[in-house]
């Protein structure tokens, strides 16, 4: 009998897992294949540190196609144009690649349409891709040299809150360190109805943990707004706020890819494909996604809208349930793996400069049953620590290490 065929979309963190998962599970029983629009893996929570010079492209990223080729997966560096579920086929570089399975871990792009003056022809800088980490680099460069307000938040809509929160510290560390603070009013707007939301409901203590961590860094917090429009100098808000800045960096919603969108029946109006507990496609069972590609409704309703974090942590956990199920169908029997996005354990290590918090919960959205932050500079440490583990962990693809 041939060997059955899986082709995974996309090779940073979902995709690098669930491919590997595969070939580790079945061997020469599957021929599993990679189709990526970059032929490097990025460490997106770094992405933080670079516009300061604490980081570069090299020490967050490596190249996939040496990682896949040592485990046995075909690594095509492409752009996917187009998923036929029909006839089960994914159009890169011009050619046709048939699948059996399929496991879309795509990622997200940046939905700059969500207020005029975003992206990289605007006024803010964002952080959320390494193209725009480098941008914000250079305008951190040109803002040494003639400092005035700093203002950093996030869009109506938008999830990544935490890199939000860590940038916003990272500057008032740097601040300090430029002998800057006393001249730069340092202001934080957000969407989220208390600060400590993060897209995830917030955590016991949360709000007055922040709130104090702001206070102590002379911080000035907006929450429940959204963004009108970014000029030159100023963010307005809707509320008829505007802030003043000679900096900026605004973190926008997230929206899925156009190829995915582009799918009849595979997504809803923003990208994100609805799954079953498996991270089986609804619409097409041999579809599988995992990461920001999948869809989590939302469980609640706030006054400004509100999305929820689906990168690092909760993609690489998406990633192996639908792995584990790619492998279930192929040996013909049952799903093995289930796995609510909202019962899965919430981990983060949310870097300050030289401080941190450390977020542990035992679901990543209400209820909960235990939910805790733990301030203090060993997190800023373990960060450190856990960002040269996961490259080495992921350059020799060793998956299956927590």
């Amino acid at each position: 009998m041939a060997s059955k065929r899986v082709v995974v979309l996309g090779g940073n963190f979902g995709g690098l897992a669930a491919a590997l998962e595969v070939k580790h599970e079945l061997g020469d029983e599957v021929e599993v294949q990679v189709i990526s629009a970059s032929d490097r893996f990025l460490f997106n929570p770094s992405l933080i540190w670079l516009p300061f010079g604490k980081r570069s492209a090299r020490d967050i990223t490596f190249p996939l196609e040496p990682t896949f080729d040592a485990h046995g997966v075909d690594f095509l560096h492409a752009e996917a144009t187009a998923i036929d579920p029909a006839k089960r086929t994914v159009t890169a570089g011009g050619r046709d690649y048939g699948y059996d399975y399929l496991i879309i871990a795509t990622g997200y792009q940046n939905n700059f349409a969500v207020a005029p003056g975003l992206g990289p022809d605007g006024y803010a800088q964002t952080i959320t891709t390494l193209a725009d980490a480098e941008r914000a680099a250079t305008a951190w460069r040109k803002f040494l040299d003639d400092p005035g307000p700093v203002v950093v938040g996030a869009t109506q809509g938008a999830a990544c809150f935490g890199a939000a929160y860590e940038f916003l510290f990272n500057v008032s560390y740097q601040l300090r360190k430029a002998k800057l603070h006393g001249q730069s009013q340092l202001t934080y707007f957000t969407p989220e109805p208390f600060l400590g939301h993060f897209g995830i409901g917030g955590l016991p203590g949360g709000q007055k943990l922040l709130s104090m961590f702001l206070k102590k860094e002379g911080i000035k917090a907006l929450t429940d707004v959204s963004v009108q429009e970014v000029t030159g100098d100023q963010v307005k808000l809707t509320d008829g706020t505007s802030l003043p800045f000679r900096y900026s960096m605004v973190v926008p919603p997230f929206v899925g890819q156009a190829l995915v969108r582009s799918v009849p029946g595979l997504s809803d109006e923003k990208g994100f494909i609805p799954v079953d507990d498996t991270y089986q496609s609804k619409g097409f069972p041999e579809i599988y996604a995992a990461g920001v590609a999948a869809q989590v409704p939302i469980p609640w309703q706030t006054s400004v809208p509100v999305g929820i974090p689906k990168t690092g942590f909760p993609t690489e956990s998406m990633a192996k349930v639908a792995a584990h199920n790619v492998v279930a169908a192929i040996k013909g029997e049952p799903p093995v793996a289930h796995k609510e996005f909202a019962e899965m354990a919430a981990v983060c290590l949310m870097d300050a400069g030289n401080n941190g918090v450390m977020i542990l919960a035992d679901h990543m959205l209400p209820p909960r049953r235990a939910g805790i932050m733990i301030p203090g500079p060993q997190v800023h440490a373990m960060k450190l620590g856990f960002e040269k583990y996961y490259l080495w962990k992921s350059r020799h693809g060793y998956v299956r290490l927590p």
